[in-house]
């Protein structure tokens, strides 16, 4: 009875730091919780599956629990069969189940099949348990994925034009799949807490002195361990940044293979990916190094602790009356059980801090604030009655950096309009206002007197072209590359569109035809051929409005003739606005426009500008000299 003021004292100081602890837990969790509520709102999708991993995981913890009782049983039975039997309180039960009545040797007997049978329904509740807790984590990546698509679907090019490629693919593969690890090991530690405050809730009815001397020592150790939590967590951030450095400059280099050979820059490369593999395996050594110390250390410190509890219980509390043998041998199962569950525990919250970088990009990048959004309009273009115009129109990527200067054009309805001038003058970069690519920095593109902007641009895009320098071939077939996003279109159509691009010939020559798979951005096509399937897919579409950005640069004299012959087949009656470099593709244009440092600079017909001798004057001569010259 001596010792039970010095325990009221030392459980009272217990309980001060624990609820010290627990309120500074408490805001590192509110923390947490605000930081990572982008993922907790995906949740909504699946909450009936979640919820069934908490229940069986939860009742799982039960039969835990009720296990230990019933091993108490069994173990009093053994060590003191003449003891009065334990009872629950509930008579029927005790009666008829525990068999208090019921000499020893069948009370043992009936708690061995009691013991056998919590077992296998605990099983079966844990299994349930983790087969619903991995199927919420594929839930869960499966709408973080669609959530983040649906992000870039819904972003303004200005987002893609500023953010490195490969930076986005590591966010979309790597970090969602770390993420999926992450929410593991968030399921591991609420587990194995349920476990656990089952088994505490048993240490207490067994012994509430060993179970403060118990909970003080291994908040201590928890304490060191979680001073290691603030490096692994930095760590994550570094090993962050360098995995998506790794793959931006991994993915340049597959997607610019042919400059990388045409210019032999192979040693160039090596030595850029050796030094991103390097800053990789750093960082990645410098996480390992750190999370690796905690569960040694921690299991070291745990058996220290073990030993500690079992001389106190047989030095102090088993001579003085407070605790018996059977008690002590299940508070020691019980603690046994619980020392790998807290490494666990503590081997997952290192783990999860060492996602913290993933988390936490996958939350910036899903972070709405900082983005420039593509902003839709809800009007359904019909189609062009008359033309476009662009009145007092500035534009610039940046706002502080305007490209286009005071632009005021007129694009008449079934006619060509070309834009002339020099590299950097703003061609492209007029002709990609039209589509909505990008929107003015000031001023309006109407349409028929509309403001582009309150057009829906789906509609909007549906009739209209667009065949650039740049061309895009995806890694399909020849048929799919025609009819890209297109349904139900016969063979027939696509057919024609490639004969009218000069296309048909060369298809018909690659080893099966239309349906030849063209490999990564068209690999196995030259670049001519690549133009040609692209301007195949834009003649499919039968588009109103078509946009050709230097659509014939990269075809030789002859196919550039007929290409031009069907360009200039498909222009009857559709608006057309051609960026060219060779003069002689706009020969027939109805109006030309020439830009300098995005500042329409004079504008007309051909003939007309020439007649004038002004800047399409020049640029004339310079190209007439030159291929006099070739």
């Amino acid at each position: 009875m001596t010792l039970l003021p010095n325990f009221n004292s030392i459980t009272i100081q217990v309980m001060n730091s624990k609820i010290s602890r627990l309120f500074h837990q408490l805001l590192s969790a509110t923390k947490i919780w605000q930081e990572n509520y982008f993922l907790i709102k995906e949740f909504r999708h699946f909450r009936g599956i979640a919820i069934l991993a908490i229940v069986f995981t939860i009742v799982a913890a039960i039969f835990e629990g009720i296990g230990v009782g019933f091993i108490l049983s069994f173990l009093q039975n053994l060590t003191d069969p003449q003891a009065q039997p334990i009872r629950t309180g509930i008579d029927w039960f005790d009666i008829w189940v525990l068999g208090v009545n019921a000499p020893v040797t069948e009370r043992v007997y009936r708690v061995c099949a009691l013991i056998l049978l919590t077992t296998l329904v605990r099983s079966l509740f844990t299994y349930l348990g983790r087969l619903y807790t991995q199927i919420t984590q594929f839930k869960l990546v499966y709408y973080l994925r669609k959530r983040v698509f649906e992000l870039f679907q819904s972003l303004s090019l200005k987002y893609f034009a500023k953010t490195r490629s490969g930076g986005l693919v590591h966010s979309i593969t790597t970090e969602i799949m770390q993420i999926m690890q992450a929410f593991n090991f968030v399921s591991v530690i609420l587990t194995k807490f349920t476990i656990l405050f089952v088994y505490i809730v048993s240490m207490v009815l067994l012994s509430w002195q060993l179970t403060v001397i118990s909970i003080l020592l291994f908040s201590l150790v928890s304490a060191g361990i979680s001073s290691l939590l603030g490096r692994v967590r930095e760590a994550s951030f570094e090993r962050t940044r360098a995995g998506k450095w790794y793959t931006s400059v991994s993915l340049e280099y597959i997607n610019g293979i042919r400059t990388v050979q045409a210019f032999a820059a192979y040693n160039f490369e090596r030595k850029r990916f050796d030094e991103a593999n390097s800053n990789f395996l750093k960082a990645t050594t410098k996480a390992v190094s750190i999370t690796s110390i905690v569960e040694p250390l921690s299991e070291g410190v745990a058996t220290a602790i073990l030993v500690g509890i079992l001389l106190f219980a047989f030095v102090v509390l088993i001579p003085n009356g407070q605790l018996q043998a059977s008690s002590l041998l299940t508070f020691l199962f019980v603690l046994l059980r619980i020392m790998p569950l807290r490494r666990q525990i503590d081997g997952a919250r290192v783990q999860l801090n060492n996602f913290q970088g993933s988390l936490s990009n996958i939350r910036e990048l899903l972070y709405q604030d900082d983005k420039p959004f593509f902003h839709n309009g809800n009007r359904r273009f019909v189609g062009l009655k008359e033309k476009i115009e662009f009145v007092n129109v500035d534009f610039g990527y940046d706002s502080d950096e305007i490209v286009l200067h005071d632009i005021n054009l007129t694009i008449e309805k079934g006619k060509m309009t070309a834009l002339v001038g020099a590299s950097g003058a703003g061609k492209s970069t007029l002709a990609d206002l039209i589509p909505r690519f990008y929107d003015p920095t000031h001023g309006k593109v109407l349409i028929d007197g509309t403001d582009l902007r309150e057009f829906d641009v789906h509609s909007l895009r549906n009739k209209l072209a667009v065949v650039s320098q740049d061309t895009y071939i995806f890694n399909t077939s020849v048929r799919d590359n025609i009819a890209y996003a297109m349904e139900d279109v016969e063979d027939a159509a696509v057919i024609e569109a490639a004969k009218l691009a000069n296309a048909l010939e060369f298809i018909q020559d690659l080893p099966q035809g239309f349906d030849t798979q063209l490999g990564d951005r068209g690999v196995r096509l030259s670049g001519g051929q690549r133009q040609r399937i692209a301007i195949a897919r834009a003649l499919l579409r039968n588009p109103e409005i078509l946009i050709l950005d230097e659509a014939t640069s990269a075809l030789d004299s002859v196919s550039e003739r007929l290409i031009q012959q069907s360009l200039e087949k498909l222009a009857v009656g559709r608006t057309v606005i051609a960026i060219a470099h060779r003069l002689s593709t706009i020969v027939r244009a109805d109006k030309v426009v020439v830009l300098e440092q995005g500042r329409i600079v004079e504008q007309g017909g051909y003939q007309e500008l020439l007649d004038k001798r002004g800047k399409l004057w020049k640029y004339h001569q310079i190209q007439h000299e030159l291929s006099q010259a070739g």
